[in-house]
């Protein structure tokens, strides 16, 4: 498969941002204007918790970093999210947890299951797939890194994609057992960011992810502040880890 591309716009911060769809996947690509096919540039995959224009602002200033430092950047739209079908088990099981939440009782494995689980299976081949479109393109190439979230999408991505070298993830959103015991497998370079006091995350499940991750090279970045309290010198300490194994 292929991108098809839909608009492209260039930037005074020596960024080409290019819109596509692949095989129906909404996506942005952004390389940056010193990529040549004879000095391809490094690819990371943007990772984010769905609705790709909702979340836009915060890719783009991702991406326009990633590009300062030589490295492409690439975001797809996840399964169910943004303008794809919805899917009626994950709107199902999003509705069981927001009933369970308000009503103050412990959330259960089951449920952590079926809210995650068909979500990784789904977005995985498609971030595969994704990656082979854009390494085909003149001027990106290896190795590849994750940034962000949907932290159970980076950490299977890790354990079965040879392609991807360096993890950078976003601690939060629930983890299945499933996903726990593939952490135990991953070992390439994992940078973990966590938010000590993020109110819609469990704090105790990513110190536990943390703690399987199986990498010889292993950075927990816990600052204090919620979601949305995430310093700024943390997003500068992440650049440095993907300047280390990318270059």
């Amino acid at each position: 498969m292929t991108f098809d591309f839909t608009s492209e716009t260039r930037s005074g911060a020596g960024v080409v941002e290019r819109r596509f769809t692949l095989d129906g996947i909404p996506g942005i690509l952004w390389t940056p204007t010193s990529a040549t096919p004879s000095a391809p540039a490094p690819l990371i995959l943007l990772g984010h918790p769905g609705g790709i224009d909702g979340m836009y602002p915060r890719l783009l200033g991702r991406a326009q970093r990633a590009a300062a430092d030589g490295f492409a950047a690439l975001a797809i739209e996840l399964p169910g999210s943004g303008d794809r079908p919805p899917s009626a088990g994950l709107d199902q099981a999003r509705s069981d947890l927001r009933r369970t939440l308000a009503a103050g009782d412990p959330v259960p494995p089951e449920l952590v299951d079926r809210l995650v689980l068909p979500l990784v299976d789904a977005a995985v081949p498609e971030w595969q797939a994704a990656m082979d479109a854009a390494l085909a393109l003149p001027g990106i190439g290896g190795p590849v890194g994750y940034s962000g979230g949907f932290i159970s999408v980076g950490v299977r991505l890790a354990v079965t994609e040879p392609r991807i070298v360096a993890a950078g993830l976003f601690a939060g959103s629930y983890v299945p057992a499933t996903i726990l015991e593939e952490a135990r497998r991953v070992t390439i370079p994992v940078h973990v960011l966590l938010q000590w006091d993020d109110e819609g995350n469990d704090r105790q499940a990513a110190l536990d992810l943390f703690d399987a991750f199986g990498s010889s090279e292993k950075t927990l970045q816990a600052n204090l502040g919620g979601h949305r309290g995430v310093p700024a010198f943390a997003g500068e300490d992440a650049a440095r880890f993907f300047a280390r194994h990318l270059r």
